[in-house]
This record gives structure tokens, sequence and C-alpha cells, in this order.
């Protein structure tokens, strides 16, 4: 059947392909079309059928059916089984969803092992067209109307341009048998109930509404991936240090910065997601919020993007003979006692603490609300907030910041001299703390 072949999608870098069929329609269809023509469009072919163990022995009737079929026309099959309502249940996964991963994590190991250079996948017009509508029907942006690509990754889809009144028509002519998956019967599953019920409906309106709606859809790709671009030329130019400049980014048209967002997140973000970092961008001086996946914070007027968690500085004693390790912040502490004999330390990676200054235990830890410092030969007394911000420290450099404390409060800020009240005199008793750096 000509016109099957003038609308397959076969990229020219697919010269090995390996062919995902599941022995319904589709998949036999496209499976015998590329083996039939495969000396004409100079391919190689391959095949793989994943058993879910969802529908019992239908299940394994269904894979026999397809290993005799591969069989008779001589094609190479790669098997696998799969436990999805097991898997389902361990991941917290919806029967769909657990096999959906199952299978394209199985037919990437198969292309892998039989060194072809992309999947073909029977996705049909009519799919795409109940893509579209159950994406439509969850409020879905204009990435989801996109409805299904040609080509995601590795990942091709050759009929997409063809219906499957088409590809049924292909099957009789070619005299070729299939199975039918019995769940498709049902109206249990949301792309049934549309397959059935609304497809059938819009049809009667426009008997042509895959093609329609395939144009549609490539339209919407066209402009999809203009904005993509936008997005990451945005992200190219201003992202570095795991931030961005709240301001550019507010700046942008949302159509844009809303791509960014998205782009920077490991999980995909809802609208009420995205209305949250743009709200988090807007605001002034410090600033997080909580979206799947990640943390983002607002400081010094960038947005910080991280997964990173981390944990201030518990507090922990430091004494005399012993070495400290905060881990918190790759530093190590050696404490030991001498007398003071006059020589001054620079690059704050010695403190001497005069002995008779120490009031009770001496602590390494986090800042603390109310903290403040008179720094040795500074004349004056500032908050840890205030010198933070004169340093323009971010939320985790402040909290990770080292501060040595007394009972009567700090007694070092590392990074800056030691407060006043523990300078020592020579001949003095004092702590010496040397800090050391780890990675």
């Amino acid at each position: 059947m000509p016109d099957i072949l003038e609308k397959l999608y076969l990229p020219a870098d697919c010269r090995r392909i390996l062919c995902a069929v599941s022995g319904g329609a589709d998949s036999v269809c496209l499976l015998h079309l590329l083996h039939e023509n495969s000396a004409a469009l100079g391919i190689e072919l391959c095949a793989a059928h994943f058993e879910h163990g969802i529908r019992g022995e239908e299940s394994l009737a269904d894979a026999a059916f397809v290993a005799r079929l591969c069989a008779d026309i001589g094609v190479e099959l790669i098997t696998e089984s799969g436990d999805t309502p097991g898997y389902a249940e361990k991941e917290g996964l919806g029967l769909e969803e657990a096999a959906r991963s199952l299978r394209y994590a199985f037919l990437e190991r198969a292309r892998l092992q039989s060194g072809c250079d992309c999947i073909a996948t029977a996705h049909n017009a009519d799919d795409n067209v109940e893509t579209v509508l159950f994406n439509l029907s969850r409020g879905s942006g204009s990435k989801g109307l996109c409805g299904i690509p040609p080509r995601r990754g590795s990942i091709i889809r050759p009929l997409l341009m063809t219906g499957r009144e088409e590809i049924e028509a292909y099957l009789t002519e070619k005299g070729l048998r299939w199975v039918t998956d019995s769940t498709n019967l049902s109206d249990d599953y949301s792309r049934n109930l549309i397959r059935h019920r609304v497809t059938p409906v819009l049809r009667s309106i426009n008997p042509e509404i895959a093609g329609a709606i395939g144009r549609t859809t490539r339209l919407l790709r066209r402009d999809e991936e203009f904005l993509e671009a936008l997005a990451q030329d945005f992200i190219r130019e201003h992202f570095s240090d795991g931030s961005l400049p709240a301001r550019e980014l507010l700046a942008l048209h949302e159509a844009v910065s809303s791509r960014v967002l998205r782009a920077l997140c490991p999980q995909i973000l809802g609208e009420k997601h995205v209305r949250s970092l743009l709200g988090l961008a807007a605001g002034e001086g410090l600033g997080r919020a909580e979206v799947p996946g990640l943390c983002v914070r607002r400081e010094q007027g960038r947005l910080f993007f991280t997964q990173e968690l981390y944990e201030a500085i518990a507090p922990v004693e430091l004494v005399v003979g012993q070495s400290v390790h905060i881990p918190q912040a790759k530093l190590s502490i050696r404490v030991s006692e001498e007398i003071f004999d006059g020589e001054i330390h620079g690059l704050f990676k010695t403190y001497l603490i005069k002995y008779e200054s120490i009031c009770g235990k001496l602590i390494c830890s986090s800042r603390m609300p109310g903290d403040r410092i008179s720094p040795q030969g500074r004349n004056c007394t500032k908050s840890l907030k205030a010198i933070f911000t004169e340093k323009k420290m971010t939320q985790r450099q402040r909290d990770l910041c080292p501060v040595i404390r007394d009972d009567r409060g700090v007694l070092v800020l590392v990074g800056l001299p030691a407060d006043v009240r523990c300078a020592p005199a020579v001949g003095d008793r004092v702590i010496k703390l040397e800090l050391e750096y780890t990675e």
C-alpha cells in the first residue's frame, strides 16, 4: 500500500531498527511494513516484545504469537517478562504508568543489546488524537497539546501520520493476523473512553479529524521548539553557579520564563509550582520555595536551584588535646594550649584565645539569633547578620560559616579577627585553635 510508505517517518540516521511488537494490529503492520520494504528503505530490522505479567494466559499467548510471527518472517526477536503489578505497588505508580516505565526500560536495553540505532513504536495518527484530547482534558499547556512527537531521543514513530483504518486495511490486504488486547475493549481506562466515545463524535463532525489534529500538533510543536530555544538561550547566558538573576528572569515573557523554570527542574512542574517560583523571584531579601525534586532559594537577587540538602553545624565542644572535624564546613580544628609569645598569626587559620576570658565551654556551631562580635582592630561591634550581608554571603554560606563561642557569646567568626575580649597579652595562657580545610 504505497500511501502508508509515503507517510512513513524514518530518519536518515536510523539504519538498524528495533521494532517494538505487542502483537496488536498497529505493531504487526509496522513490523511487516519495515520487513517487507527493508531493502528499499536501506534498513536492518530486529524486534522486541515485553510481556507485562498483567493479563495472565492471554498475555502469554500474545508473547507466543509474536514469537511465531517473527520466526515466520525471519526477524530476530528479543523478549522479556516483568511483574508490572508488583512494580507498580513497590513504586507507588498506576498500572499504566508502571507498564510504560518497564516497557521502555526493556526496549532501551534491547536496543543496546542488538546494536540498533533506534526503537520504532507503532503509535499512529489516532493515538495522537487520543493523546491530545487526554492532555486537553487535564488542562495541559501547549507542550502537552503538541501530542506525540515523531521522535524523542532513540524512539521513533514511523506510523504517526497513518490512521488506524489505513493500518487495518493494510493488514487485510496482506492477509495478516493480529491479536487484540482485551483491556483495549474496556472503558475503564481514560484513553479507551476517549477512543470509544469521544473521537467517534469528532469524526462525525470532521471525518479527517486525525489529519486536522495532526496539523495542529505540528504547528504547536514548531512554536514550542521556538519558545524552548529562547528559554535555553537565556539559561546559557544567565545560569551560573546553580543560579539565575531574578530581575532578568522576571523581564522575560511568561511563555519563556515558565519554560526556563521547567527546564531547570528535574521533575515536571505544574502551573502552581511555576507561579510559586515566579512569586519567589519577585520578592526581596531571603526566601525559598519547595517544588517537586528541588529547593529554590532567593538570595542577593538570584534564584538558586539545588537538590543538595545540607545541615547547619551542630554544636560541638572544643577540648584541649583533641581535633574536631566539622564535616558541614569541611573543616578540622586542632585544639591545644600554650603561652602567648607575642607572635601574630594571619590568614585566619590560627586563633589564640585568652584562657581566662573563656566562660564555660568552648563550642563550635552555626550562627545563632542575636550573635554579635567586636573583632580586634575594628573598633566596632556588629551583628553577624550585618557582617554576612556586607559580605554578600548566601543563606548556605551563612549557615555553614563556623562560629566559636562560649557561654557569654561569640569569640570567633571564622574569617574575621577574634573578639576583643579574648585578645591575649604576652605571657598569657591561651587556647590555640588551628584550622585546616579538607575536601
